[in-house]
């Protein structure tokens, strides 16, 4: 579904991306972990069409995603959850997710799409019509991944969905994650709770200085010494 090959970001002459290649086909949940600083975010803006490659390739079903512009990207069929939520804070939840379905296609469906959020959220069911301001960071976190759910996307772009969250409200939309995937939707994450993300995934990629430095399914990389000492905090490679 999704090929990346031998990609390049950069900031001016500081390269964040260094030849990162990732496929992720359709069905899976793939996750990308790594520290603060790693590329991490900026990976998942290239490929939502947010930042332009300095070199290689990205396509979607064959597509060549680096001739299309940034706002034909939601019809191809790809949403993105951006970090920090970025909703409309004085527009009401049900504005916000209007929002993602602007597309011919999704406007079609809005109605239906609707409920089908309020089914999946049903912390949200009862506030459409409340500012998205006034709602608590996790009640925030959901209706951005609502929002990118009414473009009806084949492939979803989560870019640290776990952030500034409390435990109890982490594990709550890892759940709901967990949920869209069982759906059918193709899933890529970016996320800084190792734990949690690998809990989820398929197939997970480490990704360091710009570089992914390993990868492999869930249960490979969790009994990885290495991996474990670096993220997990298990101090030795017995444990």
């Amino acid at each position: 579904m999704l090929e990346a090959k031998r990609i390049e970001v950069a900031y001016g002459q500081a390269r964040a991306i260094d030849g990162v290649s990732l496929a992720v086909a359709a069905g899976e949940l793939v996750c990308v972990v790594g520290p603060n600083g790693a590329g991490k975010s900026t990976l998942i803006n290239a490929i939502a069409g947010l930042l332009r490659l300095k070199s290689g390739t990205l396509t979607f079903d064959g597509a060549d995603l680096a001739r299309l512009p940034p706002h034909r990207f939601i019809a191809a069929g790809i949403a993105v959850v951006p970090e920090g939520r970025r909703l409309f804070t004085r527009m009401t939840v049900r504005e916000n997710l209007e929002m993602g379905s602007l597309v011919p296609a999704a406007r079609r469906e809005r109605s239906r799409s609707l409920d089908r959020m309020c089914d999946l959220f049903p912390a949200l069911s009862g506030r459409l019509d409340v500012p998205a301001g006034a709602l608590s960071g996790g009640q925030q976190q959901m209706v951005a991944i609502a929002r990118a759910l009414m473009a009806a996307p084949r492939l979803l772009l989560l870019d640290e969905p776990s952030l500034g969250l409390s435990p109890l409200i982490v594990a709550e939309m890892f759940a709901i994650i967990r949920a869209i995937h069982a759906q059918g939707v193709t899933i890529l994450l970016v996320e800084q709770n190792v734990v949690r993300a690998l809990e989820v995934a398929t197939r997970a990629c480490v990704l360091e200085e710009g570089r992914i430095v390993k990868e492999g399914d869930r249960d490979s990389l969790l009994a990885d010494p290495a991996l474990r000492r670096a993220y997990l905090g298990v101090p030795g490679a017995e444990a």
